[in-house]
């Protein structure tokens, strides 16, 4: 089956989108990484919302966030692929095409990112700096990492 990817602004996703993008996010995130967290932090109705659809069923989901929102930067966040999912390079395709959005909003800023620090290694291949030491949030070790543009 072939996937679909759609790029929203909050305002035109469906009920039905932000269900599964809320689900998604929740059975990953606090579930599955038994992280308890509040994860509506109000950052969801100013970003661009990245999904990948396999069939009916939503497989990948990224967050884009406009700089000055989180930080000076454009970010991106909350990147998850769902279990039945992993193991194909979902994950590398879902955030190649987070940083070429990013990049073509905002072609004057760098990218941010809080990413697992078991992902480290994962992000430095797509081109990201790691840009902080590891720290702990909710619970999981973290560490800030920066794609800079070109030019």
């Amino acid at each position: 089956m072939s996937l679909q990817w759609q790029t929203s602004a909050f305002p035109d996703l469906t009920k039905s989108e932000l269900y599964d993008l809320l689900r998604l996010r929740q059975e990953v995130f606090v579930v599955e990484q038994q992280s308890i967290y509040l994860d509506l932090d109000g950052k969801d109705q100013a970003a661009m919302h990245m999904l990948c659809r396999e069939g009916p069923e939503l497989v990948a989901y990224q967050r884009l966030l406009p700089p000055g929102l989180s930080y000076a930067e454009s970010a991106i966040g909350r990147i998850v692929v769902c279990r039945r999912a992993r193991g194909r390079d979902l994950g590398r395709e879902l955030v190649r095409r987070g940083i070429a959005h990013n990049l073509a909003l905002w072609p004057d800023c760098d990218i941010r990112i809080n990413a697992q620090s078991y992902l480290k290694k994962f992000y430095l291949e797509l081109g990201f700096d790691v840009a902080s030491e590891d720290y702990d949030l909710d619970g999981i070790p973290h560490v800030e990492m920066l794609y800079r543009r070109s030019g």
